[in-house]
């Protein structure tokens, strides 16, 4: 009887070891399926911590001098400062709104203007040929290139700001849009001919959903090429806003008021960044599944 029983014995614990060595089933785009799919919180999370973590060690064990890299805890201390004392006699929360008033103001203008402009290069060859040229002419060149014809032309006032960030903005914006119109598949063009659409339809229904993916990912570029041209746009005479409180300090080598505008400018454009990526989800949730 137990020689019967062995061979019973065997795969009965052959079956366990296949049970617990069996490959769980996956689901789709987890394994072989989109690239780069998974949750990266706890990575960004640990990775901004080994940042300031590294930023505290080499500030208290004195390797960098506090005035060309001041301590996290200066920082803080200074954001503390300039929000309850404010900036150059201005509320903090001014410059703050003043900025974001300028960036967001020129960045509307820049998508108003650049979708549409950017949709119908991308639809007709006899606008791409006018539009296009002087586009990718201006895109490359810096806003600090250009800023002191933006001067000369429009004077120190508000236009000057906002227009250069709106140049910088423009340029991606609309040729994102251009390269959108083109990643609508031709297939689903003529299928939408062959069932009677028109122009205007095939346009509306068809190639605008198939370029907003790369319309959306424009915008989010746009706007980070607007706070980028910030710092600049505000060496114009400004008195106040948060390139200004960073140029003010840097002139007189207050390193944390420095780094404390930065770091509000990041979190700012940060946040915005977020929230596209949001919309982009709820707008598009096709994109990258396809």
């Amino acid at each position: 009887m137990t020689e019967h029983s062995y061979p019973n014995t065997q795969s009965r614990k052959k079956g366990v070891l296949f049970f617990l060595m069996k490959a769980r089933a996956t689901k789709p785009g987890e394994t072989y399926g989109v690239p780069g799919q998974g949750d990266t919180l706890w990575l960004s999370v640990l990775s901004i911590l080994g940042i300031i973590f590294v930023w505290w060690l080499f500030t208290f064990m004195g390797w960098v001098k506090p005035m060309f890299l001041p301590s996290p805890q200066a920082v803080l201390g200074k954001f503390v400062q300039v929000w309850n004392e404010g900036f150059t006699n201005t509320p903090f929360l001014e410059h703050v709104g003043i900025s974001a008033a300028r960036v967001f103001g020129a960045f509307l203008l820049a998508c108003l203007i650049g979708i549409p402009l950017g949709i119908a290069m991308g639809m007709s060859p006899f606008i791409r040929g006018i539009f296009d040229p002087p586009l990718e002419f201006y895109r490359p060149i810096p806003p600090l290139a250009y800023l002191p014809l933006m001067i000369i032309w429009f004077g120190i006032g508000e236009t000057s700001k906002v227009l250069l960030i709106f140049l910088s903005v423009l340029a991606p914006v609309a040729l994102g849009a251009r390269s959108g119109v083109k990643s609508a598949a031709i297939e689903q063009i003529h299928a939408a001919y062959s069932f009677g659409a028109s122009r205007w339809q095939v346009m509306s229904h068809v190639i605008l959903p198939s370029a907003l993916p790369e319309i959306l990912t424009a915008m989010r570029i746009g706007i980070g090429f607007g706070w980028t041209t910030l710092v600049a746009a505000e060496m114009v005479a400004a008195t106040k806003g948060l390139g200004y409180m960073v140029l003010t300090a840097s002139q007189f080598l207050q390193t944390s008021t420095v780094i404390m505008g930065i770091i509000v400018i990041a979190i700012i454009a940060y946040a915005f960044d977020m929230l596209m990526r949001w919309i982009e989800r709820r707008i598009v949730p096709w994109k990258g599944r396809m």
